[in-house]
């Protein structure tokens, strides 16, 4: 290693679970083990202890850092001289397929909802924003779904301008997993939270920039703090294939479920089904689009093979 190399300086600072769960500093914990149960996904075995030791020094952060926003953003409206008005604090929790992003958006939520100011926090997935399949099958990239091309991506970045202006009831088209599409017609509208979780893919992907030099907005330019949540490929697609199997033998068995053909698939052919799935088409979008992003995130959450944080990473400011 050259001079240079050993003098850059680090970009983040790390910290053993022990060191970071210390930073909870008396943070008391709202949650119960059953909420935590509630709250889970079907293959994050994620406790109480996990929960206690790891989001609770991460909301007591976030806490100083929603008040140096509203700051910031005081100090800007006085400058303008314009009226204040609330600005949402937009979270963005990115990562893999089958990394837990989903569990760590709704532990989020619920600890963040009991603040003791009680503010309101909504929970977005960025699924609501892909192409219809119909869409998808007429540009020919059904197959590449997930990929950060099949997402209306336009949209995904008015919706979160929208949010940061302050306007009220902003929509959302719903996602339905279990028909595996994009439910026309259907949306939720988010109306002016105090913050917004917003859980996806490549929320971090920043794009092309134009040679032009015109300016240009990207999702991750709306997010004011960023988690992503990480692990080895391996152990990504063991949880993947878990997961599938436990799916079989749950939603898939449903009539109207999308993959109800898998349900009958005996272990060697589910197996085997999983394995080329997370193959072809979840570890390409990994490699190519998600974990590229990660250096991008203001808070890395390692795991190890037990699903459980073993490492934690926090932006230098």
């Amino acid at each position: 290693m050259n001079a240079a190399a050993r003098s850059a300086p680090a970009p983040y600072h790390h910290f053993t679970k022990a060191e970071w769960s210390a930073l909870r500093d008396g943070q008391p914990m709202t949650l119960s083990a059953a909420d935590i149960e509630r709250l889970r996904t079907l293959s994050d075995p994620i406790s109480l202890e996990e929960a206690e030791e790891v989001y609770l020094p991460l909301t007591r952060l976030l806490s100083y850092y929603v008040e140096a926003i509203q700051g910031l953003h005081r100090v800007s409206t006085r400058f303008l001289d314009k009226p204040d008005q609330k600005v949402p604090f937009i979270i963005g929790v990115a990562g893999s397929v089958a990394v837990g992003k989903s569990t760590t958006a709704r532990i989020l939520q619920a600890l963040l909802q009991r603040w003791p100011a009680s503010p309101q926090v909504d929970l977005v997935t960025t699924d609501g924003f892909l192409y219809s399949n119909a869409e998808l099958t007429r540009r020919g990239i059904m197959e590449r779904k997930g990929f950060p091309e099949s997402y209306d991506r336009g949209r995904f970045v008015q919706f979160l301008a929208d949010i940061k202006s302050g306007k009220a009831n902003v929509t959302v088209p719903v996602y339905s997993h279990l028909v595996y599409d994009v439910v026309e017609g259907s949306e939720i509208a988010i109306d002016r939270p105090d913050i917004l979780i917003v859980e996806g893919l490549n929320i971090l992907q920043p794009g092309e920039l134009p040679k032009t030099g015109r300016p240009i907005l990207f999702a991750s330019d709306f997010i004011d703090f960023s988690v992503y949540i990480d692990a080895e490929t391996e152990d990504l697609e063991a949880w993947f294939i878990e997961r599938f199997f436990r799916l079989r033998d749950t939603a898939f068995r449903d009539p109207n479920s999308f993959f109800r053909r898998f349900a009958e698939m005996d272990d060697a052919e589910a197996g085997e089904f999983a394995r080329m799935v997370w193959r072809t088409i979840n570890l390409p979008n990994l490699l190519d689009n998600v974990l590229p992003t990660r250096g991008r995130a203001d808070l890395i959450l390692k795991k190890g093979k037990d699903h459980l944080i073993e490492d934690v990473q926090l932006r230098r400011v």
